[in-house]
C-alpha cells in the first residue's frame, strides 16, 4: 500500500500550452480594449467615468487571461486611475487601507499560525478516526465533505483544499490497493473536497474574500453595517442546504458497492498518532483564535439577549469589530510563549508567509468597485441594463444577480469577479427602485459555488491538479451544481436574509 504524501502533479503540457495562449491574447486584447473604449464616444458618462470605464475594461481582459499575476493587475488599475485623473491618489487607494482589509489581514495570520502547527491536520485525522465513521466509503466521503467545510468557514479555502488533497490521495490509494474500489470514487473524493471548501466558505464573512467584498461595499455605498454574526445567521442555513445536496449526490454517485474497507481505520490511526501529544504551540494557536472567534460572534449572541438597542450591545460593537478582533487574536500569537526559548507562539516571518497576493487582488477591487459607484459608471451601466432586461421586482434581480456573477466566476476569479459584479448590482437595483441589499448579498453567495472550470476558484484548480478528476468530469458535475445553486442560493436569500438584515 502506498501512504505518499506526495504533492498534485503540475500542469500538463497541453495545459501549460493553453495558459500561455491565454496570457498572449490577453497582453494584445487588453490594450486594444482599453484604448476602444477610451476612443468610443459615450455622450452618458462624465470625463472620469469615461476613462474609468476603460481603465476596467483593460483590467477586466487581464483577469479573465491572466496577462499578468492577479495581484499586479488589482494594482495596475488603481494607479492607471490616478495616472488618468481619474480621482486623487488619496482617495484611489483608500480601500486598500479599510477595515475589511484589516480583518482579511488578521484572518490569515491566525490560519497560518494553525498551520503552522498542524492544528489542522490534528483536525482532520479526528474526525475521521471517529467510530462511528470507521472504514466505510461512504461515511469518510461525507466526514472528508463536512470537514472540508468546516474549516473553510474560519480560514482560506484555498488552503483548506491544499490540506485536505493529499490527505484524500492517501486514503484513496489505499482503498484502491486493498479492495475493488472503482476509479469515480476518487473523482467525487476530489469533488467533494472542492465543493465543500466552496460552500463552507460562505458561512462566515472571512470564509471567502467574496463575503467580505460584499459587505465592504454595501457598507461604502448603502451605509449598512452587515455584522459577523448576522451574516452567519442567515448563511448558514443556505450553506447546509447546499451541503446536503452535495453530499447526498456525491455519495450516490461515488458508492463503491464495498461496505468497508479493512486497515483503513490503522492507517488513520497511525496519522494521527504520528502527530504526538498536543504541544504548547498548538494549544496556544487554538487559544487565540477561539477569542477571536468570540469576538467575532459574541456581539450577535449579546444582542439577541440584550436587544439590539441596548448600550452594552451598541459600545461592544463599536469597541470590538471583527477587523479589531481579529488583531486581538494576532496580538496573543505573539505574547503567548511558545516554548522557554521561543516567546511566541509563531515568529514574524511565519506570520508574513500569509497570501499577501489575495489581500492586494481584493484592495485593487474595492478600489474599482467604489470608483465605479462614486464617478456614476455603474449607474450609468445599471440605467442601461435595465431598459435592455425587466428586472423591476427584487425576486428577479436576485436570480439575475445570482446566475450573472456565478457566470462572470466561471471565467475569472470569485473575487475578481465580485469586485465587478456588486457594484454593478447594486446600481441595477438603485435604478430599478427596488432595495438592493438582498441582490447584492445573493450575488456574493453566487460567486462562491462557480464549479465548472479550474479557473473559477483556487480550490477547483487544486483539485484538477490532483490527477483525478478531467476536465470533462469537472464540467459535468460543475453544470449541475451550478445549476442547483444559482437555482437554491437567491431563493433561500430571499427566504432568510430579510428576517436578518431586512
Amino acid at each position: 500500500m502506498s501512504t505518499d504524501l506526495t504533492p498534485p502533479p503540475t500542469k500538463t503540457d497541453a495545459e501549460i500550452r493553453f495558459d500561455e495562449a491565454r496570457r498572449r491574447v490577453g497582453i494584445v486584447a487588453g490594450p486594444l480594449v482599453f484604448v476602444l473604449v477610451l476612443a468610443w464616444p459615450f455622450a452618458s458618462l462624465t470625463p472620469e467615468a469615461h476613462r474609468l470605464a476603460a481603465v476596467l475594461g483593460l483590467v477586466i481582459v487581464f483577469w479573465i487571461t491572466e496577462a499578468l499575476p492577479l495581484p499586479v493587475t488589482a494594482l495596475l488599475g488603481p494607479a492607471l486611475v490616478v495616472v488618468l485623473q481619474v480621482a486623487p491618489v488619496g482617495d484611489t487607494f483608500r480601500p486598500f487601507a479599510s477595515p475589511t482589509i484589516f480583518l482579511f489581514i488578521g484572518s490569515f495570520i491566525l490560519a497560518q499560525a494553525l498551520f503552522v502547527h498542524r492544528v489542522n491536520e490534528r483536525v482532520a485525522y479526528g474526525v475521521l478516526s471517529l467510530r462511528i465513521i470507521g472504514g466505510r466509503p461512504t461515511r469518510i466521503l461525507i466526514a472528508y465533505g463536512l470537514l472540508a467545510a468546516f474549516l473553510s468557514a474560519w480560514m482560506s479555502n484555498t488552503a483548506t483544499t491544499a490540506m485536505l488533497v493529499p490527505i484524500g490521495l492517501t486514503l484513496i490509494r489505499f482503498m484502491e490497493s486493498e479492495a475493488d474500489i472503482p476509479r469515480k470514487y476518487g473523482t467525487v473524493l476530489m469533488l467533494m473536497t472542492t465543493y465543500c471548501c466552496s460552500r463552507g466558505g460562505m458561512a462566515t464573512p472571512v470564509g471567502t474574500p467574496p463575503n467580505l467584498i460584499a459587505i465592504e461595499v454595501i457598507r461604502e455605498q448603502l451605509g449598512v453595517d452587515i455584522t459577523f454574526f448576522q451574516w452567519m445567521l442567515f448563511s448558514v442555513p443556505i450553506v447546509l442546504v447546499l451541503l446536503a445536496i452535495v453530499c447526498l449526490y456525491l455519495s450516490w454517485v461515488g458508492r463503491t458497492g464495498v461496505r468497508q474497507i479493512p486497515g483503513i481505520e490503522q492507517i488513520i490511526v497511525e496519522r494521527k498518532r504520528a502527530l504526538g501529544p498536543w504541544r504548547r504551540g498548538e494549544i496556544n494557536a487554538v487559544i487565540a483564535f477561539s477569542v477571536t472567534i468570540c469576538l467575532w460572534i459574541g456581539p450577535g449572541l449579546l444582542a439577541l439577549v440584550l436587544g439590539t438597542d441596548h448600550p452594552v450591545v451598541s459600545s461592544v460593537n463599536d469597541s470590538v469589530p471583527s477587523a479589531v478582533a481579529a488583531l486581538v487574536g494576532v496580538v496573543l500569537l505573539f505574547l503567548l510563549p511558545n516554548s522557554k526559548t521561543e516567546p511566541s507562539t509563531i515568529t514574524w516571518r511565519q506570520a508574513a508567509q500569509i497570501d499577501w497576493g489575495t489581500i492586494l487582488l481584493f484592495g485593487g477591487g474595492l478600489a474599482l468597485g467604489a470608483l465605479a459607484g462614486s464617478t456614476g459608471l455603474a449607474a450609468v451601466v445599471g440605467e442601461g441594463i435595465i431598459q435592455r432586461v425587466d428586472v423591476s421586482e427584487v425576486v428577479a434581480l436576485t436570480f439575475a444577480a445570482a446566475v450573472f456573477t456565478v457566470v462572470l466566476s466561471e471565467t475569472m476569479s470569485n473575487t475578481a469577479a465580485t469586485a465587478i459584479a456588486i457594484p454593478i448590482v447594486i446600481s441595477i437595483a438603485q435604478a430599478a427602485g427596488v432595495n438592493p441589499l438582498i441582490p447584492a448579498v445573493a450575488a456574493a453567495l453566487a460567486a462562491s459555488v462557480a464549479a465548472i472550470l479550474p479557473v473559477s476558484t483556487p480550490p477547483n484548480a487544486i483539485v484538477y491538479a490532483s490527477g483525478r478528476v478531467t476536465i470533462t468530469e469537472m464540467i459535468k458535475y460543475g453544470i449541475l451544481m451550478d445549476v442547483t445553486a444559482v437555482t437554491l442560493v437567491p431563493a433561500l436569500v430571499l427566504a432568510i436574509a430579510p428576517r436578518v438584515i431586512g
